[in-house]
């Protein structure tokens, strides 16, 4: 494409800061959304109903749930680099309708668009990190695309502040512009970068085996819900799925309800929501030095556990909020590391050929689950108030934090073939792919 030359000596850390950019700008459209809600909402004539639509569609929920499990089976079958390149251009098509977006059913359909290519480049680029990364240092680079995650946010609040409060609405859309320019670097930078070695090897011994003749079996969903694979989506699920009901609302809501619930004006609405994301940069340094070194499921056990309490502050009657209560709120939140833990399970948890196919699953299930979440929120806050929101969540970020504590994993230093050896002996043959149960008993008996 293009005729650009690809350097098959590019270094790993390049590797990841490439693949990892991505979640800058699938953070950034979230968010960027969010700083400006208040004044979509006014400018389209926006219901209750149709901002939860949005939210549902949006790349922090539905359409991004969609793109990824789509996304997931294309990258197994085709490659993690024809995914990533791919939706990249189809990505800046969506933000770009969102910009010159003049009606309700313009700006939806790009936050549609958005969502969906999301989905998509996020499944491919995590697994590619995973992949590409040294095993003694792989939780330092999945917590560097983490990194990017977390920045878009802040960058995005932060300059929301001057451009809304100077130019309005159209400040909102210089912000979604901005991340046209970002996506059309990595894309460039992107055509450079070799595919994936562990995938690329996959594909060889496949090919090898189609020669001979051999049929060769094709990775289906069934083969990820039973047995080991089955306990790793559950337990996945657990820990993000759940806990990302609280983060998506925090993420795409959260402005707005620093300004309806808290009272504070936009500017300090989005200073708080942006230093937020800024304590999350910290608390992904942390995961970062500790994740290779540590017990992984204490580590989580204990920032996560510090995410929990932080939601007990809009447990609290809205009268009784103080202004150090939302401080407490969203410093104490930042600490939260479900999404790093999340990123590095799901890579390593499952065998290179349904890899990307099981995180696909798992994300569509998480961002599906935050769709229909999302449409419900605002009109929880309509009907009930938002505290009644606020103890569900408080449920949500338990059960996640039981799950990462008590049936994570800590695989440290291990190659992702050692790991697959390990956890699926006995439910995964000589060429990679998983047996199905009645195989099992076959081949036990012949033993």
């Amino acid at each position: 494409m293009l005729g650009v030359k690809i350097d098959y000596h590019m270094s790993a850390w390049k590797k990841t800061l490439i693949a990892g950019l991505i979640s800058y700008i699938d953070a950034g459209s979230i968010v960027a959304g969010a700083s400006g809600l208040s004044m979509w909402q006014d400018y389209l004539g926006m219901s209750s109903v149709q901002m939860g639509l949005l939210a549902a569609l949006s790349s922090n929920t539905g359409g991004a749930a969609i793109g990824a499990l789509i996304g997931g089976k294309i990258c197994d079958k085709y490659g993690r680099k024809f995914v990533y390149n791919w939706a990249l251009l189809i990505y800046m098509i969506g933000v770009l309708m969102i910009c010159l977006a003049t009606n309700y059913p313009m700006f939806l359909l790009g936050y549609v668009v958005v969502g969906l290519m999301v989905g998509a480049d996020v499944v491919a680029s995590w697994t590619f990190i995973a992949e590409e990364a040294p095993s003694k240092n792989r939780a330092k680079h999945c917590g560097s695309a983490q990194i990017a995650w977390m920045l878009g946010p802040v960058v995005v609040f932060l300059a929301s502040i001057p451009l809304n409060s100077m130019f309005g609405l159209l400040g909102n859309r210089i912000i979604f512009a901005h991340l046209i320019v970002v996506a059309a670097w990595i894309w460039y930078q992107r055509l450079k970068m070799p595919e994936s070695t562990e995938w690329v090897e996959a594909k060889k011994r496949t090919e090898a085996l189609e020669a001979k003749g051999v049929h060769v079996r094709k990775a289906r969903y069934a083969d990820i819900l039973r047995g080991t694979s089955l306990k790793t989506v559950v337990m996945l699920c657990g820990v993000y799925t759940l806990w990302n009901l609280a983060a998506s609302t925090n993420g795409f809501f959260m402005p707005y309800i620093y300004e309806h619930v808290g009272n504070l004006s936009n500017a300090m609405s989005l200073f708080l929501t942006a230093l937020n994301f800024a304590v999350c940069i910290v608390t992904t340094f942390i995961f970062m030095y500790t994740g290779d070194k540590f017990n992984r499921r204490k580590i989580f056990g204990i920032f996560s556990g510090l995410g929990v309490i932080s939601w007990f502050v809009w447990a609290l009657p809205a009268d009784m909020l103080q202004m150090w209560m939302l401080f407490f709120f969203t410093i104490v939140w930042g600490f939260s590391m479900q999404q790093q833990f999340y990123q590095l399970w799901s890579s390593e948890l499952f065998p290179v050929r349904y890899r990307a196919t099981a995180q696909g699953f798992t994300f569509f299930v998480t961002r599906f689950s935050a769709a229909v979440w999302g449409f419900a929120v605002p009109i929880i806050m309509e009907t009930l108030g938002f505290q009644i929101a606020a103890f569900l969540m408080i449920g949500f970020c338990v059960v996640s934090w039981i799950c990462g504590t008590f049936f994570g994993s800590d695989a440290r230093g291990k190659t992702l073939d050692e790991i697959t050896e390990e956890r699926y002996k006995g439910e995964i043959d000589e060429n990679g792919w998983l047996i199905a149960p009645e195989e099992q008993t076959a081949a036990h008996q012949h033993q």
